[in-house]
């Protein structure tokens, strides 16, 4: 069970955007072993895909939840995908920041 995997996209809503959000879940996905991707949106969300253990995986999506001391989340969507969530975006290893789509 410990190394059971799962992958996650995330939806981050709030005041997400120029307050360091992406660097931060690029920091604490990278200190846990979570592999994906961050971006913003133009709507003004941050979007993610986490894939990893479910622990480090739960652990992330916990700590996104508050995000960096100036960020505000107002709402936290978490949806199960498959690994093609990973690469439709040029994901090529490890955890990347995205451009904003």
């Amino acid at each position: 069970m410990a190394n059971e995997r799962m992958i996650v996209r995330v939806r981050v809503q709030g005041r997400v955007q120029g307050v360091g959000y992406r660097a931060f879940t690029q920091m604490e996905a990278i200190a846990r072993s979570v592999t994906g991707w961050v971006r913003n949106r133009r709507n003004g969300d941050v979007e993610a895909v986490f894939s990893g253990t479910v622990e480090s995986v739960e652990a992330l999506c916990a700590i996104c939840r508050r995000g960096p001391p100036s960020a505000f989340v107002q709402a936290l969507e978490i949806t199960a995908v498959d690994a093609s969530a990973l690469t439709e975006a040029g994901w090529q290893g490890g955890f990347q920041q995205l451009a904003t789509l």
